[in-house]
C-alpha cells in the first residue's frame, strides 16, 4: 500500500510502546515498576462518577453540539476566569475529546508549507509531529537543566522570523517539570505582540504545583485575543480514561476549530460533559490532597535518585514528572531506559523521546505509590552499580 508523503512525517507517543514492552516482560513472570505512564493513580471523585450514570439515565447519550454544551462551556469559563484573572468568553471555548485534539485542530488550523512553529524542546512529542505532519517547519528552543528547565528569552528572541506563526509553551512542563517565571511569561507576551504571533499554552497541569504561582500568558495585557490556551480534566481530576478537553481561541478561530470537530469526531460524548460540569461545580476538595500527595513523592524519588552515583535530579516545582541527568552513566537514554527495564524491570521514558535536548535524561512518572516508587529506587540502584 501506498501511503500519502504526510504520514511518514508523524511520530508517535513512546510511552504506550514503552507500556507495551513492560506488559510483555510481566506476561512472563517478571516484575516491572511502572514509571512510564503520566496519568494520577487516583480513582476519579466519586460525585463525577455519580454524574455520568446519572446522565446516561436521563438520556445524555445522542449527538449534541460540535462546540460543546453550553452549560459546561460557562463553567469552564468561569473556573478560567477566577484563576486566571481575566474574563474568558464561554463563546470561544470548544469541548474535545481530550486535550490532545486541541493541538492538533490548532496546527491544522494554522501551519502549513513554508511556516514556522517554536516549540520548548524537550516538550510531549505529539506537539513535534503534528507541526511536521502540517507541512510547517518545527523549530525548537532548548530547556535548560541549570535555568530550571525554563527557556532563555534571549535565545527565543532569536528563533523568530518572519515565518513564525506559533509559539507552543507548556507550563508546568512535561516532561520536565519545569514552571515558566513571571517574567518569562511577560517577555513571551511581548514577543508575541510585536511579532503577531500566536502563543498555544498547554497548561494541562495548571493545578499541580508546589511552590511558586502558576502564571498564564492569557492574563498578559493583550494576550487574550493571541492565545490558545489548552486544558482539561484528565490530570486534575484523575479523568484520563473519560477523554475530555478544551480550549479557548481567538474569536475568528471558534467558527474553523468547530468545523474540525464536526469532520472528525462530530461531538463529545454529552453524559461525560455532564459529569465534567460536575467536576467544576461539585467539591474540589480532591484537588490539595492529590497535590499533597504528589509533593510527597517528589521529594522521595528526587532525594532517592540523588544519592545514587551517576544521577542527578532537579526538584520540579510542577506536574508529576522528574527528569533525571544520566550522562554520567556514560550510555545514551534510549540505551539506559531499555537497559533499566530488561535488567532492573524499571519501566521509564528517554528524554530523547521528547526531542534532542532530552538526550542525556530520563523522564520518570511519580504518578504511583510511595511503595512502588521505593522499589524502583532500590532497583535503579541496583542496575548503576552492576555498569
Amino acid at each position: 500500500m501506498k501511503l500519502a508523503t504526510r504520514m511518514s512525517r508523524l511520530g508517535t507517543e513512546s510511552a504506550f510502546e514503552v507500556l507495551a514492552r513492560a506488559r510483555a516482560l510481566e506476561a512472563k513472570g517478571i516484575d516491572v515498576v511502572h514509571l512510564e505512564i503520566g496519568e494520577p493513580d487516583f480513582d476519579t471523585p466519586q460525585n463525577i462518577c455519580d454524574a455520568a450514570t446519572a446522565a446516561i439515565n436521563k438520556g445524555y447519550t445522542h449527538y449534541t453540539t460540535s462546540q460543546g454544551i453550553p452549560e459546561l462551556r460557562a463553567e469552564i469559563a468561569k473556573q478560567l476566569g477566577s484563576s486566571r484573572g481575566v474574563s474568558f468568553d464561554p463563546d470561544r471555548i470548544v469541548v474535545t475529546t481530550g486535550a490532545k485534539p486541541i493541538m492538533f485542530y490548532s496546527i491544522l488550523a494554522l501551519l502549513g508549507e513554508g511556516d514556522e512553529a517554536i516549540h520548548q524542546d524537550p516538550l510531549f512529542p505529539i506537539y513535534e509531529s503534528m507541526i511536521k505532519f502540517s507541512g510547517a517547519t518545527a523549530v525548537p528552543i532548548p530547556l535548560r537543566e541549570e535555568l530550571g528547565f525554563r527557556m532563555d528569552i534571549d535565545e527565543l528572541r532569536s528563533k523568530v522570523t518572519s515565518r513564525t506563526k506559533m509559539i507552543m509553551i507548556n507550563s508546568p512542563q512535561n516532561p520536565s517539570g519545569g514552571v515558566m517565571e513571571e517574567e518569562d511569561i511577560r517577555a513571551l507576551a511581548e514577543i508575541a505582540i510585536e511579532n503577531d504571533i500566536i502563543v498555544l499554552s498547554d497548561e494541562v497541569y495548571d493545578h499541580i504545583m508546589y511552590e511558586g504561582k502558576n502564571y498564564s500568558i492569557a492574563s498578559q495585557p493583550g494576550m487574550l485575543d493571541r492565545t490558545i490556551l489548552l486544558n482539561g480534566f484528565s490530570k486534575t481530576y484523575a479523568m484520563t480514561g473519560w477523554r475530555m478537553g478544551y480550549g479557548f481561541f481567538p474569536s475568528e478561530m471558534v467558527a474553523h476549530i468547530v468545523r474540525l470537530v464536526t469532520n472528525s469526531v462530530s461531538c463529545a460524548p454529552p453524559f461525560i460533559q455532564q459529569a465534567c460540569v460536575e467536576a467544576l461545580r461539585g467539591p474540589q476538595d480532591s484537588i490539595p490532597k492529590m497535590v499533597a500527595e504528589f509533593k510527597k513523592r517528589r521529594d522521595l524519588i528526587v532525594d532517592g535518585l540523588n544519592e545514587i552515583p551517576g544521577i542527578s535530579c532537579h526538584r520540579p516545582k510542577g506536574a508529576f514528572y522528574v527528569f533525571p541527568n544520566i550522562k554520567k552513566l556514560g550510555m545514551s537514554a534510549d540505551k539506559f531506559s531499555d537497559h533499566l527495564l530488561n535488567e532492573g524491570g524499571v519501566a521509564t521514558l528517554s528524554g530523547s523521546a521528547f526531542g534532542a535536548n532530552g538526550e542525556g535524561y530520563l523522564r520518570l512518572s511519580y504518578a504511583t505509590s510511595q511503595e512502588n516508587i521505593k522499589k524502583a529506587l532500590e532497583k535503579i540502584k541496583t542496575v548503576v552499580a552492576k555498569l
